[in-house]
């Protein structure tokens, strides 16, 4: 490339993923003097906190997820790159993106790191088989289909015991993700499923939430806590406390009480949504900067200006970033997103450099959590109170945040038939959503991949040990899996 070249090429900024963080970053950018590069894996911009509803038949796809080239096709100066970034060179300022088979180098002049946070086992990677997270649209419709895959496997069982199992659903983890999944498998269970059977009443369903600590929604404090923790003992679910879960299978959950006794639950539908680990992207830039390092979850330690040391250029936001008081939360990423938008249009303006920046300052515009239909917990500043005004207060700001007049139309009219009515209007699952991950994991995994997938899919150890390595697992042997 000439000198020119480089002259004429306006400054260049690489966004990189396409979640709350990215997507903020590329709104304040659009009109400045740069040119914007966006790099996801994912084709959609996903509103991930209303995962659970897609999971649950309230909402589809299509309202929490719209197509990232559609949001920003009024960006002009915005390009839309689809691919999974394997390597970032800080000194050479490329990233190398692969789409299939194709990669392909995009250099930068600045770079804002928004690649979210991924479900986390804590070590224990071999539960994913058994019990899908709730961070992606996959995940979210796996998860349907094994729910109303579980009810649909009790109705033609051929004893009580298999019954039984079908019909307990456990979710670990008490955050707000467990609290809310919780709550709406039970109502759809007490409310929509309701006379659908003629062998079963799936009001007998037990759902059961687990949890490590000792108690329901540990971050927003004990107050807010307990309100969940009673809505939830009202609907029927079963809260356990202070219950590690020490392995997870086809067939269930064995878990560790308080007192290092040992018990299993049998259950056919997990869901974890226990911890989050950072994407590794934040590793490998860390490895690239003297002395910046990351946590325990992966999340980058971040300098002030939410930059890496001795790298201004380098911006890390959302649940990439570790900064105290700063909860992994769409509220972090959009405000760590727009001050780095808006340093780097002032650094290109000529208005600063990057020693001039101000330290980047959180506000906290409160958290909160919905436990049910006219039921949710709210906390804003030192206020914090739950019931039917929280849940008010709920819906309008999910609203907000909502990309797209469409989408609110939609999910408003979603809403109104869910909780007003009994029905739910996304039902639909198929045996390929359950699946589809499986024969992935088993057609790219190792052998002992391959065993653990088919052992999923119902077949006996015995039968998978002989399977072929090149083979993947074919969904009709798997109707008990679901």
């Amino acid at each position: 490339m000439t000198g020119a070249a480089v002259e004429k090429r306006r400054h260049r900024v690489v966004v990189i993923g396409s979640g709350f963080g990215g997507l903020f970053a590329c709104k304040h950018l659009k009109n400045a003097d740069v040119d914007v590069v966006l790099i996801s894996k994912t084709s959609t911009h996903l509103f991930q906190p209303l995962l659970y509803q897609v999971a649950t038949g309230i909402l589809s796809t299509g309202e929490i997820a719209p197509a990232t080239r559609i949001v920003l096709r009024k960006h002009h100066n915005t390009q839309v790159i689809l691919g999974e970034v394997t390597h970032i060179d800080l000194a050479a300022k490329t990233v190398t993106s692969r789409l299939l088979n194709e990669d392909t180098v995009t250099e930068f002049d600045s770079i804002i790191l928004a690649t979210g946070a991924q479900q986390s086992y804590f070590g224990n990677d071999r539960f994913a088989t058994y019990a899908p997270g709730m961070k992606t649209i996959d995940d979210a419709l796996e998860l349907r289909a094994r729910i109303l895959g579980s009810f649909e496997e009790a109705e033609v069982a051929k004893t009580q015991e298999e019954r039984d199992r079908f019909m307990t659903f456990v979710v670990v983890g008490a955050g707000p993700t467990g609290v809310e999944l919780a709550g709406q498998i039970a109502e759809l269970a007490d409310r929509t499923l309701v006379g659908c059977f003629r062998n079963i009443d799936p009001r007998d369903a037990r759902v059961i939430l687990l949890e490590g600590a000792g108690a329901v929604l540990a971050p927003m404090g004990p107050k807010l806590g307990s309100i969940a923790q009673r809505r939830l003992e009202k609907m029927g679910v079963e809260i356990q406390l202070n219950a590690m879960v020490t392995d997870v299978d086809a067939r269930g959950v064995v878990v560790k009480d308080k007192d290092g006794s040992q018990r299993r639950i049998e259950a056919a539908c997990k869901v974890w949504s226990a911890g989050v680990q950072a994407s590794s992207l934040g590793k490998l830039v860390a490895q690239q900067s003297d002395g910046t390092e990351v946590d325990r979850a992966g999340r980058v330690i971040v300098e002030p200006d939410l930059t890496i040391k001795g790298h201004p250029n380098v911006f890390v936001v959302g649940d990439l970033m570790s900064v105290p008081g700063v909860p992994g939360q769409a509220q972090g990423a959009i405000q760590g997103a727009t001050y780095a938008a808006k340093q780097i249009k002032a650094e290109v303006a000529g208005k600063q450099t990057p020693e001039q920046r101000k330290p980047f300052h959180y506000f906290n515009k409160g958290s909160m959590a919905t436990v049910s239909r006219f039921s949710a917990v709210c906390q804003i500043g030192k206020l914090e109170f739950g019931g039917f005004l929280a849940w008010l207060i709920w819906l309008v700001l999910h609203l907000y945040y909502l990309i797209g007049y469409r989408s609110r139309v939609v999910t408003v009219f979603q809403w109104f038939v869910a909780f007003l009515g009994r029905n739910r209007g996304q039902m639909a699952a198929t045996e390929q959503w359950v699946f589809a991950r499986l024969a992935m994991e088993a057609m790219n995994g190792n052998e002992e991949d391959r065993r653990e997938v088919r052992g999923e899919l119902g077949e006996n150890a015995a039968d998978a040990g002989k399977s072929g390595a090149n083979q993947t697992p074919s969904p009709s042997a798997g109707r008990s899996a679901v």
